[in-house]
């Protein structure tokens, strides 16, 4: 099985990702990943990625394609997370390999906004504990939205070590809004290539946001089942 997630930030990728890896035995490729482990490696290509990164830029399309191809030549079963991310990333894509389905992710704009602002981690920077405050109960544009808070046992205090709660600082509802703005500029075009394929279609798959990631999950099993993808 050979997959695509696509979805805004908040919209929960990293959790269905990791669902559907445990589900399918798929391996979770995400290129931010491949990144860090070139880097610790200390390769040529590790090299030249983080000269990108500490310049601030994007890392150039035909590195990062490079990494990707260097990644999945061996793999029969994946996800890729964050990849593609240009039409050429995703032409390049075909040349590697055959895609069975593409996740797409949706939800309000309103929603993701308040769902990502009321995010709260850990302070220590050991743990990985991750919270959230908002009470989500509403409908938007006809679809209805029911995302229950995932609330520590104790207030503003971590389950895991203890440690006092904090929220991000990128994760304030003007910065969310910047970046739910990018997503749309730079998945928009990916997709619609897809979508205007004549050859080699890719089925996609839509799924709404707006249930607990258990039951969001269920609905992409679901739905790769009746595309008879296993």
């Amino acid at each position: 099985m050979k997959l695509i997630i696509f979805g805004p930030p908040g919209s929960g990728k990293g959790t269905y990702s990791a669902k559907l890896k445990e589900k399918y035995g798929l391996e979770k490729v995400s290129t931010g990943d491949i990144f860090r482990e070139e880097i610790k490696k200390g390769t040529k290509l590790g090299k030249a990625i983080e000269h990108f990164l500490k310049e601030g830029k994007l890392v150039p399309d035909e590195i990062v394609i490079e990494v990707v191809e260097n990644k999945l030549k061996h793999l029969d079963n994946f996800i890729l997370d964050g990849y593609p991310r240009t039409v050429e990333q995703a032409k390049a894509l075909d040349k590697i390999t055959r895609i069975d389905a593409i996740i797409r992710i949706n939800a309000a704009k309103e929603v993701l906004v308040e769902k990502i602002s009321a995010r709260r981690i850990c302070s220590n920077p050991k743990c990985d504990g991750n919270y959230n405050i908002a009470d989500i109960k509403k409908t938007v544009d006809g679809v209805d939205y029911f995302l229950p808070p995932l609330l520590p046992k104790n207030d503003m205090v971590c389950d895991k070590c203890g440690s006092p709660l904090i929220q991000r600082d990128d994760d304030n509802p003007k910065t969310v809004e910047e970046r739910l703005k990018v997503y749309e500029n730079q998945s928009k075009p990916v997709l619609d290539y897809y979508e205007s394929k004549k050859v080699g279609k890719v089925p996609i798959l839509d799924i709404w946001m707006n249930r607990p990631p258990e039951i969001t999950v269920e609905k992409i099993i679901d739905g790769l089942k009746a595309l008879k993808i296993k």
